[in-house]
């Protein structure tokens, strides 16, 4: 019988021929530190170059490196979705493939978890991103934190999860996935720790300032439906500042304070309500869009091949 492997580590794999054999010596030599009963799963989320290739070169050469190839881009947190099916470790690492998330700390984020913790979250030190997207990603964190109430810490999806977490995290279908939120929603106990982040070893990151908005706006329309209560009161607002106004207009007509109706208060009272009533039919209409793709229960991923799962 099979001996079920101790740690199980998830990396979704994008343009990175050049690095996925650095990344898999890397994490030969920290998790033998650990133990020799460990899994190295490869998940290649269609990447346009080699990578799946360099992936099965890997594989041929120790059996404990697993590929997963999906039949195409579904994005980094499907991918992980993916490799976290196939995980059967007791403890899953998932970290990305550009080794700024470092193998060398795996063994510091094993020891914390052996006190008692099932989720250990890497919290980076000294970030090695370009300074518009550390900014972009404040930025994120703040109104993510004021939108669905789970404050972010500076931890990203780098971390050790128990088994038991990982079990509950395949249990949850939701179409628009961010595996830190849905990670975060499930409680259990948790801490974090600091660690290193390093320089992309090679190449660049492939997400582009827009791919980032529409990442972020999903994730936060999908953890919570606080824009909706806020459109709500913005409506009030809107509608108790009309009725102000209004009642002014009548009692300054009444009193000769205003001898001529003003033309452009009425203009800008048009253009302001239509604007903001466009502005929340068009989060109602998010959410309705969400919904629509949700209902249709189509598959988080398709698997084209895997190579020692």
């Amino acid at each position: 019988m099979k001996k079920k492997p101790h740690i199980s580590v998830v990396s979704p794999v994008y343009q990175a021929e050049k690095i996925v054999a650095e990344l898999v010596r890397q994490l030969h030599a920290s998790l033998a530190s650990i133990t020799a009963n460990y899994e190295i799963l490869l998940v290649n989320d269609a990447s346009p170059d080699n990578s799946w290739a360099v992936i099965v070169a890997e594989c041929k050469k120790d059996k404990r490196v697993k590929g997963i190839d999906l039949s195409r881009n579904f994005g980094q947190h499907y991918a992980i979705t993916a490799g976290l099916h196939f995980a059967k470790g007791d403890w899953a690492v998932v970290m990305d493939c550009d080794l700024q998330d470092r193998p060398d700390e795996i063994p510091n984020l094993y020891r914390k978890a052996q006190e008692g913790w099932d989720i250990v979250y890497a919290r980076r030190t000294g970030r090695q991103d370009k300074f518009i997207k550390r900014v972009a990603s404040k930025i994120f964190n703040l109104v993510f934190a004021y939108l669905s109430g789970i404050k972010q810490d500076g931890a990203a999806n780098f971390g050790i999860y128990h088994s038991k977490v990982i079990a509950e995290y395949n249990k949850m279908k939701e179409y628009y996935r961010a595996f830190g939120s849905l990670i975060r929603h499930l409680g259990f106990r948790s801490c974090s720790i600091d660690v290193k982040h390093a320089k992309r070893f090679e190449g660049k990151s492939s997400y582009t300032l827009f791919k980032q908005l529409r990442i972020a706006t999903d994730v936060i329309l999908a953890a919570s439906n606080k824009p909706l209560k806020l459109a709500a009161k913005m409506g009030f607002i809107i509608a108790l500042f009309s009725f102000l106004l209004a009642l002014f207009n009548v009692i300054a007509k009444l009193t000769g304070i205003i001898q001529v109706a003003g033309f452009t208060a009425t203009i800008f009272s048009i253009w302001f309500v239509g604007g903001m009533i466009m502005f929340v039919l068009g989060i109602v209409g998010l959410y309705i869009g969400k919904i629509f793709d949700q209902v249709k229960e189509r598959q988080l991923f398709i698997i084209r091949e895997t190579i020692n799962t």
